[in-house]
């Protein structure tokens, strides 16, 4: 790859899954680097890429295994080698000091790899909308979501992948079953799409991996400043048993609430988010 040339490619896990990545900009440049949340794929952070690219950024984002066009795993759909696969990305593309930027299932990503690697290769991190700590309820977590809750992900997702695909983003992924909310047709579609792309197999274990996997330790271990950002009508991760217990088991966290801001913010406030993000890469 030549310096500032656009590439799209793959780089290869260890156990042999092909993992799509996008990697825009010049090669000295500082990179960020952005999980996509479940069941999307890298095309989720088209307005974070452009707008990073267009200040001089490198910007590189990955289809996670399972998604988007990288490999439709039968197995390995969990945080330890979502995590592996991570590094996988950097250490192929030879990125140092990365900011990380993690939304949703991606959150909990960026999360297990800073604590299953470290942070000798990364610089900053911020968690959008993010899982971690915990989702599910359990007898140490007992404002979390029951197992129930999930049990229905799956078992609509089994029935008719196709169509809860389509009523997930129509309805509270983006706030659009809010009264008076500005609903987009195709963000609806670019949704449905992204997530079609993937495989089901991949998208049904997923569901636990973003659930169930605890991330407490790991939040403690990643000595990097955080940026938690975290909209109060987030419907599909809850703020009060997510970024309000992170921002504080993070050793260098800092907490953004945003106001009346949906799960999928990065796309309904990009202008926003975008803004913001910015300013905490350059502080």
């Amino acid at each position: 790859m030549t310096n500032g040339k656009t590439e799209d490619g793959f780089v290869t896990a260890k156990d042999g899954a092909s993992i799509y990545y996008k990697d825009w900009g010049p090669r000295d440049a500082q990179t960020v680097m952005f999980h996509h949340g479940w069941p999307l794929s890298a095309d989720d952070w088209d307005a974070q890429m452009l707008f990073f690219l267009n200040h001089g950024y490198r910007v590189v984002a990955h289809d996670r295994r399972g998604h988007g066009r990288s490999t439709q795993t039968a197995t390995g759909n969990e945080m330890n080698t979502y995590a592996d696969d991570v590094l996988a990305v950097v250490a192929g593309l030879g990125l140092k000091t990365v900011f990380h930027v993690g939304h949703s299932t991606g959150g909990g990503e960026v999360a297990r790899y800073l604590g299953r690697h470290g942070t000798s290769r990364a610089g900053k991190a911020a968690l959008l909308g993010a899982v971690p700590p915990i989702m599910v309820k359990t007898e140490a977590n007992p404002g979390g979501l029951p197992l129930e809750v999930f049990d229905g992900f799956r078992a609509a997702l089994a029935a008719n992948r196709a169509q809860f695909f389509r009523d997930i983003p129509s309805g509270p992924f983006y706030g659009f079953n809010r009264d008076g909310a500005k609903v987009s047709q195709g963000v609806i579609d670019n949704w449905w799409r992204q997530g079609m792309m993937g495989g089901t197999k991949a998208h049904y274990d997923c569901i636990k991996a973003f659930s169930e996997t605890d991330f407490t330790e790991d939040l403690k271990k990643i000595d990097i400043p955080v940026l938690v950002m975290h909209g109060d009508d987030d419907q599909i991760v809850p703020i009060a048993d997510s970024a309000l217990l992170s921002s504080k088991l993070l050793p260098k966290g800092t907490l953004k609430v945003y106001k009346g801001f949906p799960h999928g913010m990065a796309t309904t406030h990009a202008e926003t988010i975008n803004a913001d993000l910015l300013a905490f890469f350059k502080a």
